[in-house]
């Protein structure tokens, strides 16, 4: 049967295909928060509630926060989920000041079984097998905020609690932010005033002693899960991320495939969504934090145990390629994991397991 504009069967053939043509629409444009509440993702992150450091999980859309700490005592802050989702180290503070003490401990995802591994234990990073936790060892007894006031890099092994130095620890000095490759060979890292940088971004073998400068401006990096990029804070207010071939001899950052910026707002702590596709980031007001507040001290309010007014978490695709500009992102792009502006940082992916 020949269809004539005017015909009914043409007519029903043509609404059909306009309503398959919407459907398709509006599957395309689906919220970012509509993807993530699909997955089975949660991320975990440190915020200052009620005088006190404490660490939340939620759903990666925001969803059911909830927190994990509940302990007026002592701050806890940066936390990390072990590969597995099953564990999260993070660090303690006690005592205020230069008497302060920061600790690395470690708990099961739900807050439970809780323990100390180490004082004076910085900015804790999990070995890819989830068997031991890397740290960096405190330059001096006494406290200094500052997140480069380390020397050396250790491990504890969390069957036996064994601590053992890094093969290179007696060069390695004024780092922070470690964290290793997906297949274990390398640690990433920020190095600032040693090892003969000024600032830079560091590769150190994991097992060896080879040290690469990744030649990139900024602070801060993180290994995607698939291994194939690493994103970074590429200066204030940007975040960065390029491809990175972790089997070359000497891996190297290739061109930048996506940068996230905004004008205003700084933006750090970039860390992967579990399948490589979304990075989430912390995003603020720079300041100097509010000493009178307990646990807090004086510094960029980017840094562990400064408070960060205004700072909230928010996740953006990672494959979107070319500038995303967050002050004109819609909920298309654009998810804000956190709302309340309680000094939210250092968020953490893990996927969620089943019940």
């Amino acid at each position: 049967m020949a269809f004539t504009a005017k015909s009914p069967a043409s007519l029903g053939w043509l609404l059909a295909a306009l309503v398959s043509t919407t459907g398709l629409h509006a599957a395309g444009s689906e919220t970012l928060r509509g993807k993530l509440a699909a997955l089975p993702y949660r991320i975990a992150y440190e915020c200052y509630v009620d005088g006190n450091w404490e660490i939340f999980v939620a759903n990666a859309d925001g969803t059911s926060a909830a927190n994990l700490t509940k302990t007026p005592g002592v701050h806890e802050h940066y936390p990390q989920v072990s590969p597995d989702g099953t564990r999260m180290c993070f660090s303690v503070d006690t005592g205020e000041g230069r008497e302060a003490v920061r600790s690395l401990w470690v708990m099961d995802i739900d807050g439970s079984n809780r323990r100390k591994l180490a004082d004076n234990a910085r900015e804790p990073f999990w070995r890819p097998d989830g068997k031991a936790i890397g740290f960096l060892p405190q330059e001096y007894p006494k406290f200094n905020v500052m997140d480069y006031y380390t020397k050396g890099m250790s491990f504890c092994d969390l069957s036996t609690g064994t601590i053992t130095p890094h093969v290179n620890s007696a060069n390695l000095f004024h780092l922070y932010n470690p964290g290793f490759s997906p297949d274990g060979k390398w640690i990433v890292s920020t190095v600032h005033a040693g090892m003969g940088f000024d600032h830079a971004i560091l590769l150190i073998e994991a097992n060896g002693n080879k040290i690469i400068n990744l030649k990139v401006p900024g602070c801060r990096p993180c290994f995607s899960p698939d291994g194939t990029h690493l994103a970074w804070g590429a200066g204030d207010h940007e975040i960065a991320i390029a491809p990175i071939d972790l089997a070359a001899e000497n891996p190297s950052v290739g061109k930048w495939s996506e940068t996230i910026h905004h004008p205003r707002s700084e933006t750090y702590h970039v860390d992967w969504s579990p399948d490589s596709r979304y990075v989430s980031l912390s995003l603020g007001p720079a300041s100097k934090g509010d000493p009178a507040k307990a646990g807090t001290f004086l510094a960029a309010c980017e840094i562990v145990g400064v408070y960060a007014p205004g700072w909230d978490i928010v996740a953006v695709p990672a494959d979107r390629g070319g500038q995303l500009e967050l002050d004109k992102l819609t909920d298309a792009d654009l998810v804000k994991v956190t709302t309340n502006g309680s000094s939210n940082k250092e968020s953490s992916w893990f996927k969620a397991k089943s019940k």
